[in-house]
């Protein structure tokens, strides 16, 4: 990418390597392009094809500033870059999903299912996630190799999006390989094939609600059905927008971390050394570091709702400002040597789960599903290795391995 000052304090770009291009991401974040655009346009300008262009944030400071604004920086209309067809950009009618909504409708939102992910919540579902953990080790721990991604990483966030909705465990599994498809880039799918998978998504929906109404039960699904939001049920439409965001969201950031830490880990031998030299004490640690390394999500869209300005740069009512968190995750100006993975690194304020009022609200349960998988990997699949190259997803907003072959010694099942 070949920068360049613009009058106003403005920049603009003739672009050769795009951050709307899946190209770009093809082999996770892109820290150099991070680096040069902090150093020498912080508030960049990114042409987009077919519509007006945005600003790219990738100082930590900037980064943090916009995400705490809502009353500057809205969800609405869409956290996408682009405004996407139905159910892609977080409407269905007249409904919205609630990541697209700011105060006050998002926090009554947000209250439906903010119980069910509290750290207390989160807390008592450990027993069970680590069952869970070491029933998809074992699945896969006499054969000496897998595709980790596939049958290990995704697997998790599948049985527990699955149990919280009262869901079978494969069709948590079926309806996450739909994900994969609503996350990648539109030009490397087949033509409609994003739109097909949200509408899939939402044909499953249907037919869980005609089942949960029938037969409630103690789980999620049934008590969003039967909860009120601003005095009212929700709309058909509006569980439709919930059932896709929990899955949608649920397992990006746990099937991504597992999947990109794994493969620091094993490009780094003596950090994985360092951490199985006291595994229990030093996971906490070494988990955030991971996360701020891989950060999953790449990005998220805010839209200005009035005049102003992000460092020299001049913002207008209705520009789309876009928070990159993987560069800022690498800000030398928050972070001591940020290239560098310090599974020892303290303290350790990174962005890989957003900030506030729509902080992840899946963050504790996603914590404690990432160190699950982790024990088990770390101490059953041993001399572990990964024998060709990751194949990416072909995404510009998640950051994570769609595929990686591993291999390990083959152990017991237990």
């Amino acid at each position: 990418m070949e920068i360049r000052r613009a009058p106003g304090a403005t920049w603009e770009a003739k672009v050769t390597d795009d951050l709307l291009d899946p190209a770009t991401f093809a082999h996770g974040h892109p820290t150099d392009l991070y680096a040069r655009l902090r150093s020498e346009a912080p508030v960049f300008r990114n042409p987009e094809p077919g519509g007006p262009g945005f600003w790219a944030l990738t100082r930590y400071a900037d980064v943090y500033a916009v995400d705490h604004d809502f009353q500057t920086f809205s969800s609405e209309p869409t956290i996408m870059i682009s405004d996407p067809g139905i159910g892609e950009g977080g409407t269905l009618g007249d409904a919205k999903m609630m990541l697209m909504m700011d105060p006050p409708h998002h926090t009554a939102f947000r209250k439906l299912i903010r119980a069910e992910f509290t750290r207390p919540a989160a807390g008592t579902k450990g027993l069970r996630l680590h069952e869970l953990a070491r029933q998809i080790v074992n699945e896969v721990i006499e054969k000496g190799e897998c595709d980790f991604v596939a049958e290990v990483a995704g697997e998790m966030p599948s049985y527990v999006i699955a149990e919280l909705m009262g869901m079978p465990l494969d069709d948590g599994r079926e309806l996450y390989r739909l994900t994969e498809t609503i996350h990648s880039a539109p030009e490397t799918m087949p033509e409609g094939a994003i739109p097909k998978a949200v509408m899939a998504m939402f044909a499953y929906a249907t037919d869980l609600i005609a089942k949960k109404r029938a037969n409630p039960a103690d789980d999620l699904a049934t008590r969003l059905l039967q909860a009120e939001v601003e005095g009212r049920r929700l709309t058909d439409p509006e569980f439709l927008l919930f059932f896709l965001l929990l899955i949608d969201a649920g397992g990006d950031t746990t099937r991504n971390l597992l999947s990109s830490g794994l493969l620091a880990l094993t490009q780094r031998p003596d950090q994985k050394t360092w951490l199985m030299a006291d595994l229990d004490t030093r996971l906490d640690g070494a988990r955030e570091e991971l996360l701020r390394w891989a950060s999953p999500v790449i990005y998220m869209r805010r839209t200005a709702t009035r005049d102003t300005r992000i460092g020299a740069a001049d913002i207008a009512a209705g520009d789309k400002v876009v928070m990159y968190f993987g560069a800022a995750n690498r800000d030398p100006d928050k972070f001591e040597d940020p290239e560098t993975l310090d599974l020892s690194r303290t303290p350790n304020e990174h962005v890989a789960f957003g900030g506030g009022p729509h902080v992840c609200l899946g963050q504790h349960l996603a914590r404690i599903e990432i160190d699950a998988i982790l024990k088990e990997v770390l101490t059953r699949m041993n001399d572990f290795e990964i024998p060709a190259a990751p194949e990416w997803l072909a995404s510009t907003f998640i950051s994570g391995p769609k595929s990686m072959p591993v291999r390990f010694r083959p152990g017991a099942r237990l």
